[in-house]
């Protein structure tokens, strides 16, 4: 026991240690991008790492700034850059809400979410850092209005280009796709991109432009306030931080339970993440969720347990209170390197080479999630996406459902999975007798085309049974569509019976008063008690 203990903190240090090396120039990185500045980055993945480590639910998470995080938040810190407190309130109120999801326990729906939606949406966070980081890339200052905004700043690029910073930004952009996976161990690319363009710029290159002053020492606590006359957006934006970072946190979780044969707690991780996003509001920091590629680094280097990513967070911490200096000389280009390719690898490119395989419907959802992410704005894709996403889904569900739906009355020959008791009573009735078998589930998708597949039984048969003893379910909608149905059969002198009905199908058709429509006797516990029933019925016929 006290060897695997022994083995575990090894571990647990290693991986923490390797994964801060690699969070230190990502946060850095994502820092700037996001307006708030270098040090943000750094506060927000100190805080972020170690409570969301202690109070979370996937033990070998590694959190922080991550690229979808930032983006959410570059777009905060544009809205609100003369009042930068207002938008670390809005950080420290999507934790509350994080932590809330997790209280009421949402965490397992996120997991709803479909792919295409997912998809769509992280390549288009992949196009913006990438979008954005062009003119640091060229040594110009980063252009505000987002991508679209960096786009129509393209032209000045040649006008105002930095052969410097352009020789550094390639050379780390290089380093980032090309370093050997054998020194990886060692040093990981995007610290070796960051010590490669530093050195760059301090020993040959000075004219690239640099992160300058960084603040020195602990953060200072920023009390939130929220303003009743900007309440909507506020809240808004919190929802927007609240809901990505947990979806980009749970997913990551998934990760850390296939390379560790784990299980997460899903609504506990909410809450751990919400405690360090309102941490990191209160300090002026970024705000967080969990890292895929730093969870990873920190399970193959060893880490097994929360202690892992609360000691990287806290090896962060030192280097903090003695980095100002050093960090100081990192040139703009070499962060814009590193997250050139922390967007591209953000990029679905999976899916993307699949596309030509995937359902047209679901590549229309992934494309149009995609255009809304960059060109209009991440509250829009992900609603019109998931939108869309629902529509896909009915539609599937509508094909699915009607398949459960079979009409047998004998006359034209069906084949029917019904008794020899059953199918002499219809063909004593000679067609005069309808059973409508409903098998499977049914819901809003396939209500309205309920009532279209069904409307023949208004023609032709005297009586007609419904038969609900294979159906596990029906919704508001559909048992509606079932009142209709009956209503209008009544209407045109057609004789109901409902037979089988139990569980929720029973209680959806009894709580909404369909039932009672029937006249006493035609709700049977059985199907064959209903055909003999309506045998009865017809002029000139005695059952058996």
């Amino acid at each position: 026991m006290l060897t695997k203990l022994t083995s575990n903190l090894r571990g647990d240090l290693f991986g923490g240690l390797t994964a801060a090396v690699v969070a230190l120039p990502l946060a850095l990185a994502f820092g700037v991008a996001s307006g708030a500045g270098a040090v943000a980055g750094l506060y927000g993945a100190i805080a972020v790492g170690f409570f969301a480590a202690i109070f979370g639910g996937t033990k070998a998470q590694v959190s922080g700034p991550t690229g979808p995080m930032t983006v959410v938040m570059a777009a905060v810190v544009a809205q609100y850059a003369d009042n930068l407190p207002q938008a670390f309130a809005i950080v420290f109120l999507g934790g509350a809400f994080q932590v809330v999801f997790g209280l009421a326990r949402v965490g397992r729906f996120v997991s709803y979410t479909p792919y295409s939606v997912v998809s769509g949406f992280m390549s288009g966070i992949g196009i913006i850092i990438i979008v954005i980081q062009t003119l640091p890339f060229f040594g110009l200052a980063t252009a505000s209005g987002g991508p679209l905004g960096s786009m129509r700043a393209w032209p000045r690029i040649a006008a105002g280009l930095n052969p410097e910073a352009l020789a550094i930004a390639v050379a780390s952009l290089a380093v980032m796709v090309a370093w050997p996976k054998r020194l990886s161990a060692i040093m990981p690319p995007p610290l070796a991109a960051l010590t490669l363009g530093t050195l760059m710029s301090v020993l040959f290159l000075p004219g690239a432009p640099v992160i300058g002053e960084v603040p020195a020492g602990l953060p200072k606590l920023i009390l939130p306030s929220f303003p009743l006359a900007e309440l909507p957006q506020i809240v808004q934006a919190a929802l927007v931080l609240a809901l990505l970072g947990s979806i980009d946190s749970l997913l990551t979780s998934l990760v850390a339970d296939s390379i560790t044969r784990t299980r997460h707690n899903s609504d506990r991780e909410l809450i751990g993440q919400g405690i360090g996003n309102m941490v990191a509001g209160l300090i002026g920091g970024l705000p967080g969720a969990g890292a895929t590629m730093r969870t990873v680094i920190n399970v193959r280097a060893g880490g097994r347990t929360p202690l892992s990513g609360a000691f990287h967070a806290l090896v962060l911490l030192a280097l903090l209170l003695g980095l100002g200096p050093l960090a100081e000389r990192v040139p703009h280009a070499a962060l814009a390197g590193i997250l050139i390719k922390v967007g591209w690898d953000i990029i679905d490119w999976s899916y993307l080479r699949r596309i030509r395989h995937a359902p047209r419907e679901k590549i229309v959802v992934m494309l149009v999630t995609l255009g809304l992410t960059v060109f209009v704005d991440l509250i829009t894709a992900v609603a019109v996406g998931l939108i869309l996403a629902g529509f896909v889904t009915a539609r599937w569900m509508e094909k699915e459902e009607l398949k459960g739906i079979t009409r047998i009355s004998l006359a034209n020959g069906e084949t029917d999975p019904l008794e020899a008791e059953e199918r002499a009573i219809l063909s004593q009735a000679e067609g005069r007798i309808e059973v409508v078998r409903l098998r499977g589930n049914f819901s809003y998708a396939s209500a309205r085309q309920l009532t279209q597949m069904l409307g023949g039984i208004l023609q032709g048969p005297r009586v007609v049974v419904f038969d609900f003893a294979a159906a596990a379910q029906v919704d508001t909608s559909a048992a509606y569509a079932i009142d209709e149905l009956i209503t209008d059969a009544q209407a045109a002198g057609v004789s109901c019976y409902v037979a089988g009905l139990s569980g929720t199908a029973e209680r959806t058709l009894e709580g909404l008063g369909i039932l009672a429509k029937l006249a006493a006797g035609k709700v049977c516990a059985d199907r064959m008690t209903a055909l003999e029933r309506a045998l009865a019925e017809l002029p000139g016929e005695t059952p058996g």
